[in-house]
């Protein structure tokens, strides 16, 4: 696979399959490209899953069956950028469906623990307004959110109150 210069690893105990055919199922432009097992020199069983190789939105990704030693922590996760809310709203209750847990400023983990941030394109344009106040306050608002809201982000850099949903 040397499609792209640098893929994404990802380490399960034994769900790597699972996981890729979620993941897949989620983002358009996607799909399982290729399954390694494990033969007789191991370490997992002989015939199970070893390596999966997936594309997610026609990016590649690697996910290993390699037991239980490593776990997922939000020190790495993947921003999946959104132009609106329906996006937002549909990634969000795909990502969290079957166990998986909202955090806190368009954090979530899935239901495997792999931690994802669902965020508005415009994020980083409101943000970064050279008005310091509007950024204040659309840091405030976000500070208090779950799952992203455009229309209260775009609220809060235009100083104005909204009622919560």
């Amino acid at each position: 696979m040397v499609g792209q210069k640098i893929t994404p690893f990802l380490w399960f105990d034994n769900q790597a399959e699972e996981a890729a055919q979620f993941y897949t199922s989620i983002f358009k432009n996607s799909k399982i490209l290729h399954v390694s097992r494990y033969g007789d020199a191991g370490p997992g069983p002989k015939g199970s899953v070893m390596v999966v190789n997936f594309q997610l939105a026609g990016q590649e990704f690697t996910a290993l069956n390699g037991g239980p030693l490593f776990k997922f922590s939000e020190a790495f996760s993947f921003v999946v950028n959104c132009e609106n809310q329906q996006e937002i709203d549909e990634y969000w209750s795909k990502l969290t469906s079957g166990g998986g847990e909202e955090s806190m400023c368009g954090w979530l983990k899935d239901k495997f623990g792999f931690s994802w941030q669902i965020v508005p394109t415009v994020l980083g344009k409101l943000m970064s307004d050279r008005d310091p106040q509007k950024a204040n306050g659309v840091m405030q608002a976000l500070l208090k959110m779950k799952k992203l809201d455009i229309a209260k982000l775009q609220a809060a850099a235009d100083g104005k109150a909204t009622v919560s949903r």
